[in-house]
């Protein structure tokens, strides 16, 4: 018997490529085309003329980054959680809330970070299947499987937990509220995890939901929308039941996941909402104007609600796009997996950068 046989052993999330070369045109992770708001280089700043402050944990509680929250949401500093990126965040949710060895529900085509999660927590799940157009039908049933709204031919009490993006990724398509209200109200002796990593680029929140239902919880992030992805920073809100239940968690598992500049730069992006509200209402102009040329060039695509573009050509496969983009220096992603091994998915950049994404698919597509 080798040391290796006690090794837990789990096929690992496959991020995005960060490429060296920062000539390229990088729509390949979803990021912030533009820079955070002045107000965190203010922050910045101090944390930099207080540089003796970090000899000294930090804020085990985060307040000024949960106050901050609490006063935009308009909820409870109790409602609220914090972690280092929504990935920390819903990852402490998995080994909170799904420890009872019944099975969670995602969709198959989903965030992929989902499936490594519950392997490495050893938590058994099924994937759903989306409709063919991409959508998340709340009553979906396969023999073998289960619903998210109704009893499936496993039945409910096999399952602990639900979870699903809304946009979903890396589609982009939106499930309207009700749909949302419907699965949260079907299942009240199960946490609902809602991830709504894009939700600010023209979706509708959740939020107001988690009034209603003790068991909804939902997760955002300040990568995408915020333009922090290089600082780490997400959250949760729900109950004061659930939120304290996470952080019973958190605080057995590490007090000081989130450093002092992470809380303070959050904080005060946070409070930024003039900034926040134009630069996504920037990103949503581009995506449509994108969307458009998209269209003239023959592209098909769910309709997007998200900083990004899930799209196909009928005469020219996915893969084959994506390495003549690369030769153009423009990465935008591709996965080889079943249902969606025709698409890319494609982040919205600035305007120059996608007249040179429409510039370099007209070439390659003799248009």
């Amino acid at each position: 018997m080798s040391w290796e046989d006690n090794v837990r052993r789990t096929e690992p999330y496959v991020a995005g490529e960060q490429p060296k070369d920062k000539t390229v045109i990088k729509l390949n992770t979803n990021e912030c085309p533009y820079p955070p708001s002045t107000s965190a280089r203010v922050a910045a700043a101090w944390v930099s003329e207080n540089y003796d402050r970090l000899r000294l944990y930090p804020d085990m509680d985060a307040t000024p980054l949960v106050s901050a929250l609490a006063e935009y949401y308009r909820v409870d500093p109790e409602q609220v959680f914090v972690g280092v990126g929504s990935d920390d965040v819903i990852s402490m949710s998995f080994l909170t809330f799904f420890t009872s060895g019944r099975k969670i529900l995602f969709p198959d085509i989903t965030y992929s970070f989902y499936d490594v999660w519950a392997n490495l927590y050893r938590i058994p799940y099924t994937a759903v299947p989306l409709r063919d157009d991409f959508t998340i039908d709340p009553t979906n049933y396969i023999p073998g499987s289960a619903a998210y709204a109704g009893r499936g031919e496993t039945g409910e009490d096999e399952v602990c937990g639900i979870i699903f993006p809304n946009p979903n990724a890396p589609t982009g398509v939106e499930l309207e509220q009700g749909a949302i209200e419907r699965i949260v109200a079907a299942n009240p002796d199960k946490i609902v995890i809602v991830d709504e990593a894009y939700v600010d680029f023209g979706a509708e929140t959740a939020l107001p939901l988690v009034e209603k239902y003790e068991n909804l919880l939902i997760v955002q992030t300040f990568s995408k929308s915020r333009a922090l992805a290089g600082l780490r920073v997400g959250f949760a809100i729900g109950s004061r039941k659930i939120i304290g239940y996470l952080k019973d968690v958190k605080f057995s598992f590490n007090s000081y996941t989130m450093n002092e500049p992470a809380i303070l730069l959050g904080a005060a992006v946070a409070r930024d909402a003039a900034y926040f509200h134009s630069i996504t209402e920037r990103i949503i102009r581009t995506r449509e104007w994108f969307k458009e040329e998209l269209r003239d060039l023959g592209f098909d695509f769910p309709d997007s609600r998200t900083n990004f573009v899930f799209v196909r050509h009928p005469s020219v496969h996915a893969k084959q796009l994506q390495q003549q983009l690369r030769e153009r220096k423009i990465i935008v992603r591709y996965f080889d997996k079943p249902r969606i091994n025709e698409y890319l998915r494609i982040t919205i950049g600035t305007d120059e950068q996608m007249k040179a994404v429409v510039r370099a698919l007209r070439e390659i597509l003799g248009k």
